[in-house]
């Protein structure tokens, strides 16, 4: 068998989510998000108040979910319109 099978795949044929610096950035988002909607933070936002008449506990952890979902889709929309512009340019 030929050890280097994969190597004459052409860019194209590869996912873009698993390149570079898109991929970083997604692995610290999980991170972020991790860290976010786990016990330690989480119980900081455990008190007997409410903003706007809603508590604050499901406040803030919906809150931090949507944050997290924006985060996401502006990563990836990101590295949709950076690809676009370089296949543009050939």
């Amino acid at each position: 068998m030929n050890a280097c099978k994969g190597r004459g795949r052409s860019r194209a044929g590869e996912t873009s989510v698993f390149r570079g610096l898109v991929a970083q950035r997604l692995v610290a988002l999980y991170a972020g998000g991790w860290v976010l909607l786990n016990f330690p933070l989480l119980a900081l936002w455990n008190r007997e108040l409410s903003v706007f008449g809603l508590p604050l506990f499901p406040l803030a952890l919906f809150s931090g979910w949507a944050l997290l979902i924006a985060l996401l889709a502006w990563v990836v929309e990101s590295d949709r319109s950076e690809r676009g512009e370089r296949d543009a340019g050939r």
